[in-house]
């Protein structure tokens, strides 16, 4: 069996963002150092990460999740799309407190993984044991947050007819994602859709770059995504949609 690299047998966590240039309260640092413990023991039993020391953790996990997080306003309600092992989910909680986190997975043994984490972290995180658009039936949110969990094509058709319960879709992704945007404009499920890209950076060990995409619905138009009327009750585009 695979034994988790110990605290001898690693580098600092500190010193993983230090070389990334990433500054974070001391209280941060030893609640992220304390989900990669408790990540990578629940890791033994199932499948959750790749990356299982804290260069890999910092380089991939951190650094997607400070992205977002960058994009986000303050006190945000924030849905995390499939959270697998907690990313980005746990991680923008622990890093801005602020905002109000819910994680959504439909994989029962993960969602027992992440309500144990949470649990024993003491973090203020809702976890639910079901797909998004299941918990997005009776719940809004600001933003949905997506990383590694289908191509646009798929992301549009499930939330199709739920965006009067959140505002925004937010999605990393990797090269991949300039055949996806072509697929989706074949498919036309963005015509009602504004696309942005808001930040790049390198995919580390490789010549390729991340991304982070925001979709929202045109406002301009008479129509919802659907191709239904929009609610009259639906509220403007906050201000902090950027």
């Amino acid at each position: 069996m695979h034994t988790p690299p110990t605290c001898e047998l690693m580098p600092d966590l500190a010193a993983a963002l230090a070389r990334h240039s990433i500054e974070l309260p001391q209280d941060r640092i030893e609640l992220l150092e304390r989900y990669c413990r408790l990540l990578w023991e629940w890791n033994e039993k199932i499948n959750l990460t790749r990356h299982t020391d804290f260069e890999r953790f910092v380089a991939r996990d951190v650094v997607d999740s400070l992205t977002v997080a960058r994009q986000l306003a303050e006190g945000e309600r924030v849905l995390d799309v499939g959270s697998g092992g907690g990313v980005p989910g746990i991680v923008l909680a622990i890093v801005r407190p602020d905002l109000k986190v819910t994680l959504s997975e439909s994989v029962g043994k993960k969602s027992r993984v992440l309500a144990d984490i949470v649990e024993r972290m003491g973090l203020p995180i809702e976890v639910y044991a079901g797909r998004a658009e299941e918990r997005l039936a009776s719940k809004k949110f600001d933003s949905l947050v997506i990383r590694a969990v289908a191509p646009l094509t798929k992301l549009l058709l499930w939330f199709s007819d739920m965006w009067s319960q959140f505002d925004r879709l937010l999605a990393i992704k990797g090269p991949a994602w300039i055949d996806e945007r072509l697929e989706a404009r074949e498919k036309n499920q963005l015509r009602a859709f504004e696309l942005r890209k808001l930040a790049t950076w390198e995919l580390p060990g490789t010549e390729s770059e991340s991304v982070l995409l925001e979709i929202k619905p045109k406002r301009t138009e008479s129509t919802s995504p659907a191709g239904a009327k929009q609610s009259a009750g639906r509220p403007a585009q906050k201000k902090r949609d950027r």
